[in-house]
């Protein structure tokens, strides 16, 4: 095996000898014989040719485009040549550069690092180009579009996009927007991000057809549902130590609302009171006995008067129908019918006639009628003012105002520590939200068992009994 390397070495170091890549078998040296080879194939070559003289003047290529950015062939001599005029007189050191504690500062520090070196870029080759980057869809078309364009722009022919774009209103420019601020000046004015109101910098027109644009709020819901304060204070008869008259006064307040409940419950009362005459009697009952029992006689004569009434009117109907009328009563009521018409007609004229005469009545009738009509908006804006003092009806059912916490005289206390709570704050804020229309009235949802109670006697409890 040594020896056929050994001769394969002396066969390439011949000159003029063309090494081929699987071509010469250490046997076929040894006997003195070349294999044949069929090159009619490109696979053939491939395999049996040798080409690493090519590689090599391509790798050699590379090199140089690669270290001088071109071929050395081609560049020029003052690219390739420089004078050498000596070395540079050193720069005086500095006072930034003297040596730290009496060191000697070498030049190590001015050096890039060995990592810095090994990332930067020591091809002189510029980068392949991207053949993507310049590609753009439909160029053909587009390229074909512009053409036919310039063909009409030369004929005078106008686009139909273009003479609808020159068609539009023009839109006034005339306002300039605000250059924008920088984020870091500190004269800009302040806008908060959490805030409902959002700034409206778009075109107005833009925002409206997008659907970006913000519904108007109604003025409506700016108006408070109730004059009413959230906190009434109750009035000076109330205190823990109130004056006679304010508490007497406070007094007569409850006195009069509990009158009126009563008076209410009163009205209930006897409207659901049974009236005496109404009442059912010895007669009556007996009446309601006795009844369906009567001799029948009477009904077959009601029976028979009946059928002869019915009999009447079927002869009375047939002689109408069998009178005809002639063509001389026909013209008749024709000409009484026109005669009739032209009557209301002259009529109406004269009533039109008459009112150019009233004029003055019909004047003051509408002037008496405006006046009315005044009064009227007066009264139902003053009801309206009493209605906003006044809970509205919000849900199914009616507000209920709270009961009046009144002390009578002899449950006063006489000093803040004596003194008694009277009511509820949770209950007191709950009417306050329903009297200012906040929250519609309600009830105390009734608890209704859906399941019925099983009871079962345990076992521990059963073995006991």
């Amino acid at each position: 095996m040594a020896a056929a390397r050994r001769l394969k070495r002396v066969a390439a170091s011949q000159p003029g000898f063309l090494t081929l890549k699987s071509s010469v078998n250490p046997a076929d040296l040894v006997s003195g014989r070349r294999k044949r080879v069929n090159k009619n194939k490109k696979k053939s070559w491939n395999k049996h040719s040798d080409i690493n003289d090519v590689e090599e003047f391509l790798e050699d290529v590379r090199h140089q485009e690669r270290t001088t950015g071109g071929l050395l062939s081609e560049k020029t001599d003052d690219s390739l040549f420089f004078l050498d005029v000596g070395q540079p007189k050193k720069a005086e050191q500095t006072e930034a550069e003297e040596p730290v504690d009496g060191g000697k500062r070498k030049g190590k520090g001015s050096r890039p690092l060995r990592i810095d070196l090994i990332l930067q870029h020591d091809s002189l080759v510029p980068p392949a180009k991207d053949v993507l980057a310049y590609q753009q869809p439909n160029a053909k078309k587009l390229r074909r579009i512009a053409q036919k364009a310039e063909q009409l722009a030369a004929k005078g022919v106008v686009p139909r996009r273009q003479r609808q774009l020159l068609s539009r209103r023009p839109v006034d420019r005339t306002v300039k927007k605000a250059a924008t601020e920088a984020n870091n000046n500190p004269d800009r004015g302040y806008y908060d991000i959490w805030g409902q109101e959002s700034k409206d910098s778009a075109d107005p027109w833009y925002l409206q057809q997008t659907g970006k644009k913000q519904v108007k709020r109604p003025e409506k819901l700016l108006q408070k549902p109730s004059v009413l304060p959230a906190v009434e204070v109750i009035a000076p008869g109330g205190s823990y130590n109130p004056d006679f008259f304010s508490h007497q006064a406070l007094l007569q307040e409850a006195h009069d609302v509990e009158v009126k409940k009563q008076k209410q419950e009163d009205r209930i009362e006897r409207q659901l009171a049974v009236n005496k005459e109404d009442k059912a009697t010895e007669e009556t009952v007996l009446r309601e006995q006795v009844e369906g029992l009567v001799e029948e006689e009477d009904e077959e004569e009601e029976q028979e008067g009946a059928s002869n009434d019915n009999e009447e009117e079927v002869v009375v109907g047939a002689i109408a129908l069998a009178e005809k009328k002639t063509e001389r009563q026909r013209k008749k009521e024709k000409a009484e019918k026109i005669k009739e018409q032209r009557r209301q007609a002259d009529r109406k004229q004269t009533d039109q006639q008459q009112q150019l005469f009233q004029l003055r009545s019909i004047k003051a009738s509408i002037k008496q009628q405006e006046q009315k009509t005044k009064t009227n908006q007066i009264k139902r804006k003053a009801k309206q003012e009493a209605e906003k003092s006044q809970p509205r009806r919000l849900g199914k059912l009616k507000f209920q105002p709270q009961d009046l916490e009144v002390q009578l005289s002899n449950e006063l206390a006489g000093s803040l520590r004596q003194l008694k709570p009277e009511g509820s704050i949770l209950k007191d804020r709950f009417k306050s939200l329903q009297k200012r229309n906040l929250i519609e009235p309600r009830d105390r949802a009734k608890f209704k068992r859906r399941l019925k109670v099983k009871y079962v006697e345990k076992r521990a409890f059963k073995e006991i009994a």
